[in-house]
């Protein structure tokens, strides 16, 4: 599979309507401080073990 075509799928993905509640629910629970903490917790643990030692 081409990456034009992955991207072709990912777009009509996100507009159909199974795609719209999907990132609806996406939002909903980025909204939770908890869920946000667990993610800034995450994105730091990925950048630290980017940089060289």
């Amino acid at each position: 599979m081409c990456m034009a075509t992955l991207m072709q799928r990912l777009q009509t993905f996100i507009r159909s309507p199974k795609g719209q509640k999907l990132i609806q629910q996406g939002r909903q629970q980025l909204a939770k401080p908890e869920n946000q903490a667990r993610l800034r917790k995450l994105a730091t643990k990925v950048t630290q073990s980017r940089r060289p030692r």
